[in-house]
């Protein structure tokens, strides 16, 4: 019985955990410091769904942007616009805060896939 209340207990902490984040109900981005850059450069271009189910720290985020300059067209972004970028995406849409299970590994890939 007491691990059924532990394991109900830890459920309900970790549905709760980010109750205290705001969503701004128009793109679903976390109100936080910088969310309306955010909002107005990448939605520029993509859904801020886009956005919100992708995880991962400053580098994945800038290797992202770079990624989108060099094949998608993406506009140079001033740095005064992009670390605030950078730092938002960073702090609420970190490699911490995922919720997909991790890839798989190489040697369950199917053949010809084992990148």
């Amino acid at each position: 019985m007491r691990v059924a209340a532990a394991l109900l207990l830890t459920l309900v902490l970790a549905a709760t955990a980010h109750a205290d984040d705001k969503i701004d109900p128009d793109t679903g981005l976390k109100i936080a410091p910088n969310w309306e850059l955010v909002a107005a450069q990448c939605g520029g271009c993509h859904s801020h769904k886009l956005v919100t189910s992708q995880r991962g720290d400053r580098e994945y985020w800038l290797g992202l942007i770079r990624w989108m300059q060099r094949t998608q067209n993406l506009w140079e972004i001033p740095p005064e616009i992009e670390n605030p970028l950078l730092e938002y995406l960073a702090t609420n849409y970190n490699e911490t805060d995922w919720g997909r299970r991790p890839p798989l590994p190489a040697n369950l890939m199917p053949a010809g896939r084992e990148k």
